[in-house]
């Protein structure tokens, strides 16, 4: 005999949105994507507990009107309560405080349908209601955590009703959706994830003609819009929307199937029409809007290494910013003005324009400080202020203001210790966190203290392994994991250690790859396999193995000889491309071919030249620098000209501001002194590096071929043991 399936009652409504006025951006959101969902069409028609799946969820009913001040709900709400089949709450802790929505959710209950209730959770805590000192953090109206009996009556039992979460580190919008979707149709999670699965797979595939459709109507429509006011008026809502859905839905699916070239595609006809329009007449609304769809532009190519196309991008989102800031002061415009004058700042970092670069986040820092006064709680704010100091910090640095920069670093890291302990989950603050540690621990490396140096590069790491662990298919956390290994890597060779060097460079250089092949117009995953498969050429070719480091650096060539033709601008591309032509020559030099060793340590030292002259107290431009006269000087044949070079470099490291104690500088110092013959200047040195803990293996050679005695250091060995215990500890 067939089971029969329990009739259920019609509904005028699918189901009832609750939401408190705080959240309607998420309550908006969470209408629209459920009254725009397909149920997958092998689904449909089939019969579960609450009736058979319908095609769509429409309609959704949504109150966006204020509630009369009444002592109850209004009639209009009652009534769309009786007649929903399913109660939609957006949970936060806003609305575990607000009255009319724990009247809403006790009205649904009453009348014996408290099974259909799906719960959205977007900010706040579960139950901390429960835990002393955390009551501001609950997030679940108190109807939603009490136990109430299919005839309506409460009982005293505290429950925690299941609910989608897309709080940070949580589900993502697609998956919260999908268990939102699930509830309201009785259907189990994973039958509809399958499904819903296979026809996104199914849709991917024509993605790509619709992109170039889209891109040909908006086109059309921009070039339409300039006809007349009247005509321009009427198509304006449609090329906007086209444009949001371009920028919005298209671009989420065409990243998932990595395809940035048709994004790029798309992103050109959207700016151009952008470019096209007048920004007179329209509202805070629609040019906020215009702001966030600039800066997505700007941040594709940005992606590319397009440096001067990501700017006139984040050039055009500024002006907008700027306006809207000047015309209505409050938080989100201060914040969304704060972002943009940002991400101009690091393209001039990136562009090596240092006084632009700090001028500009000056100014957004200024801006950030107006913003905390219109919101002196907002974690956001102050997590934003955190990443200016960060970036500010950058700048002192590359001008040589170490002690600055360290203020700067160490005001970052307090403050991202505090963010994170307010919310452990959010990974991009607790990368942030590793990223200050990072920082800090490439200034004890300049104040030759190696044991700090290690203590903070293996805590970075600590930190990018978990988040890694977390989400194992983010690109972008993989990135931070892989920067995390090569750093720490490349400091333990300095200490002693290459073989570990060498493995945590070779795993960097791997993910770098595995990143490239996913998407292979992703110039940092470019950039990062060339650079720290170079770092990883010079351990090889000092361990002797030549084959392995020759195909490395042939391999970085060849990457770098393409990004700085795509954007000469890129004033880190150049030097890095630089530093593999040096370590060319020095593989050269290793098999005696002297005349190829001077071409590439000459053709090095002209890249070098020009971003030196600008930015003379630049450490990685110094160490670079000075590292290609040494490379060169080694490959000639003149006496002379060799002597010449080297004198040249020990001019360029005396003249630096700070960090002389830094190892690497000392190292080639050193390096350079005995070459010349002048054994007793370098003994100073030498002595340094040996308090130090410093065994790089080119400068462990060089003494070697001097003769000079240079046993390990036992007490740096036992604070280098102590240091990492206590990371270790920590894990």
């Amino acid at each position: 005999m067939t089971a029969q399936i329990p009739a259920v009652p019609a509904f005028r409504y699918r189901a009832f949105l609750s939401y408190s006025h705080r959240d309607e951006p998420w309550a908006r959101w969470l209408h629209k994507a459920l009254e725009g969902y397909v149920v997958p069409r092998r689904l449909v028609g089939r019969c579960t507990p609450f009736g058979p799946v319908p095609r769509r969820l429409a309609p959704i009913f949504r109150d966006s009107d204020e509630l009369a001040t009444a002592g109850d709900l209004g009639g209009k709400v009652n009534e769309a309560l009786a007649e929903s089949a399913s109660l939609l709450v957006v949970c936060s802790p806003s609305a575990a405080t607000s009255h009319w929505v724990n009247e809403e959710v006790a009205a649904f209950r009453k009348l014996g349908r408290g099974e259909r209730i799906c719960c959205l959770i977007v900010s706040g805590e579960p139950n901390a209601s429960l835990v002393p000192g955390k009551e501001a953090e609950e997030c679940f109206a108190p109807a939603l955590r009490t136990r109430w009996r299919k005839d309506g009556a409460l009982e005293e039992e505290t429950v925690e009703p299941v609910a989608a979460d897309v709080r940070p580190g949580k589900d993502t919008r697609a998956e919260a959706k999908c268990r939102i979707v699930a509830g309201m149709l009785g259907l189990d999670l994973d039958v509809l994830k399958r499904r819903d699965y296979q026809r996104r797979a199914r849709r991917a595939m024509i993605f790509s003609a619709v992109a170039l459709f889209v891109t040909a109507i908006t086109g059309a429509l921009a070039v339409a819009a300039l006809v007349a006011r009247d005509a321009a008026q009427r198509r304006q809502k449609e090329a906007e929307d086209l444009v949001a859905f371009m920028l919005g839905d298209l671009n989420d699916k065409l990243a998932q199937v990595s395809r940035l070239d048709i994004m790029a595609a798309v992103d050109d006809k959207a700016m151009a029409y952008f470019q096209a329009r007048s920004d007179e007449d329209l509202g805070d609304r629609a040019l906020a809007q215009r702001v966030k769809a600039l800066e997505k532009i700007g941040s594709v190519r940005l992606d590319q290494g397009q440096l001067a196309a990501a700017m006139t991008s984040y050039q055009a989102a500024l002006a907008i910013a700027a306006k809207l800031a000047a015309t209505t002061p409050d938080a989100a415009h201060h914040l969304a003005h704060a972002e943009v004058e940002t991400l101009v700042g690091l393209v001039y970092w990136r562009q090596g324009k240092l006084i632009e670069a700090q001028a500009t986040f000056a100014s957004a820092k200024s801006i950030l400080e107006r913003a905390a006064g219109y919101a002196p709680a907002d974690l956001e704010i102050a997590f934003q202020l955190a990443l200016i100091d960060n970036n500010i910090g950058y700048v002192l640095e590359a001008q040589g203001r170490l002690d600055e920069a360290d203020a700067q670093y160490r005001r970052m890291l307090r403050s991202m210790q505090r963010l994170v302990a307010a919310q452990p989950g959010n990974a991009e603050w607790s990368e942030s966190l590793g990223s200050a540690y990072s920082n800090l621990g490439k200034l004890a490396l300049l104040r030759g203290d190696l044991a700090e140096a290690m203590r903070k590069y293996a805590e970075d790491e600590r930190i990018q392994v978990r988040l890694a662990a977390e989400a194992p298919k983010d690109a972008n956390r993989l990135g931070r994991l892989l920067t995390a290994h090569a750093i720490l890597g490349r400091t333990q060779a300095l200490v002693g250690d290459p073989a570990s060097g060498m493995e945590r460079l070779q795993r960097a250089v791997d993910i770098a790859t595995s990143l490239t092949a996913m998407d292979a117009s992703n110039a940092e995953a470019q950039e990062q396999v060339a650079l720290y498969g170079t770092q990883l050429a010079r351990l090889r070719r000092l361990d002797g193995d030549l084959l392995a480091a020759s195909r490395l650096t042939t391999k970085a060539e060849a990457i770098f000889a393409r990004l700085t033709g795509m954007d000469a601008e890129n004033a880190t591309w150049r030097r890095e491309y630089a530093e593999t032509l040096t370590e060319h020559a020095a593989q050269l030099r290793a098999v005696d071919d002297r005349a190829g060793a001077r071409r590439q340590a000459a053709a090095a030292s002209r890249m070098l030249a020009p971003l030196f002259a600008k930015a003379p107290d630049d450490r990685s431009l110094l160490l670079a620098t000075a590292a290609g006269w040494l490379a060169q000087a080694d490959a000639e044949v003149d006496g002379s000209v060799a002597r010449a070079l080297r004198e040249k470099a020990l001019a360029a490291m005396a003249t630096t501001r700070s960090g002389e104690t830094d190892p690497r500088l000392l190292a080639l110092r050193t390096q350079a002194l005995l070459a010349l013959g002048r054994d007793a200047e370098a003994a100073s040195s030498i002595g340094r590096l040996w308090d130090d803990g410093y065994r790089d293996a080119a400068l462990l050679a060089s003494l070697r071929d001097h003769g000079i005695d240079y046993p390990p250091n036992e007490g740096f060995r036992h604070q280098l043991m102590a240091a990492e215990g206590e990371v270790a500890t920590d894990r």
